[in-house]
C-alpha cells in the first residue's frame, strides 16, 4: 500500500498562486481606488504581511498534510518556492497591467518621483533630475529579477521562522 505524501512542489504551486491571485485583487483594488501610484509603507507592508500570511498558511497546511511531521528544509522550500510563484505571478501582472491596462503608468511614476526629488532637494537643478530619471528608465529591467530575489528572501525568512516554530521530525523508527 502506497501512502500519498505531499510535495513541496505541489504546494509551493498552490499557494503560490493563491498569493500572486490575492496580491493581484489587492492591485485591482488599489487602481479602482486610484492608489495605484501609491508606495508607501502602508501599500508595502500590506503586500509583504499578505505574502507571509499566505506562506505560513502552506506550511501549516504541508504539515497538517504530512501527518503533522515537518522538517526545516521543507519550510524553507514552502517559503521560497511560494514567494518565487507568487512573485513571477505578480511580475505578469504588472507587465500586463503597465503595458496594456494603463500604457502610461511608468511615465506617471517618473513624474511623481520627478516631483518628489525636486521637493526633497530644492538644491538640484531640474536638468539634474531629469538625467537621474532618465538613467532610472535605462536600469528599470533590473527591478523584475530585483522583485523576484526579494520575494524569495522574503520567503526564506518566513519560512525559516516559521519551520522553527511547526517542525517536528519523523521519529527514526
Amino acid at each position: 500500500m502506497e501512502e500519498n505524501q505531499p510535495t513541496t512542489g505541489k504546494y509551493s504551486l498552490n499557494f503560490g498562486a493563491l498569493a500572486g491571485g490575492i496580491g493581484i485583487v489587492f492591485g485591482i483594488m488599489l487602481y479602482t481606488m486610484d492608489m495605484h501610484y501609491e508606495r508607501g509603507l502602508a501599500v508595502q507592508a500590506t503586500q509583504i504581511a499578505i505574502l507571509a500570511a499566505v506562506i505560513a498558511l502552506g506550511i501549516f497546511q504541508f504539515k497538517k498534510a504530512n501527518l503533522g511531521f515537518l522538517s526545516l528544509s521543507e519550510a524553507l522550500k514552502l517559503g521560497a518556492g511560494i514567494a518565487l510563484i507568487s512573485g513571477i505571478i505578480g511580475l505578469i501582472y504588472f507587465f500586463v497591467f503597465s503595458n496594456y491596462v494603463e500604457p502610461d503608468f511608468m511615465d506617471n511614476m517618473y513624474e511623481i518621483g520627478k516631483q518628489q526629488a525636486m521637493e526633497n532637494n530644492p538644491e538640484l537643478t531640474e536638468e539634474q533630475i531629469d538625467q537621474g530619471i532618465e538613467m532610472q528608465k535605462s536600469f528599470a529591467w533590473i527591478s523584475y529579477p530585483v522583485i523576484l530575489i526579494l520575494n524569495v528572501i522574503i520567503g526564506l525568512v518566513v519560512g525559516l521562522i516559521a519551520g522553527l516554530i511547526l517542525k517536528k521530525q519523523k521519529p527514526a523508527y
